[in-house]
């Protein structure tokens, strides 16, 4: 059987915010809209289901990532993620500069967790907590340089 990702979604504090610092890093809005109904609490689980939701895409159109903010019900806080928690992990990203990405990431008040790795010569990467305590991985390929 032939499977796709489609996208990953995460539920976000404020979909504004989210917006902006995923689409400053180079990401495109690719759709907006506003579920509820029965089907989506069928779908999801959850009576009165509710949420203003975006997808935006990666410039090569391959990787999709969708961002809902909840309006009903409540969305619950939680601690952010820890990189050894079982569960949604991080979702990450190819950079051309990364020190670009972290001067953008960085006007979002979003900063490295620890700092920047340098693996093998081969990539230089970083884990940056983004809007409500997304884990973000950027990395650069310095193969490509």
């Amino acid at each position: 059987m032939p499977i796709e990702l489609e996208n990953v979604a995460i539920a976000v504090r404020d979909l504004e915010e989210a917006i902006a610092f995923f689409t400053d890093l180079g990401l495109t809005v690719a759709g907006r809209d506003t579920v509820k109904g029965e089907w989506a609490d069928v779908a999801v689980g959850l009576d009165g289901n509710h949420v203003h939701l975006a997808l935006l895409e990666t410039p090569d159109g391959h990787g999709r990532l969708e961002l809902f903010e909840y309006i009903h019900p409540h969305a619950i806080e939680t601690a952010p993620t820890q990189p050894h928690e079982i569960g949604m992990h991080r979702v990450a990203f190819s950079v051309d500069d990364l020190d670009e990405a972290l001067e953008i990431a960085a006007k979002h008040g979003c900063h490295p967790v620890r700092g920047v790795a340098n693996y093998e010569d081969v990539y230089r990467l970083t884990y940056v907590r983004g809007p409500s305590g997304i884990l973000v991985m950027l990395a650069e390929d310095l193969r490509q340089r």
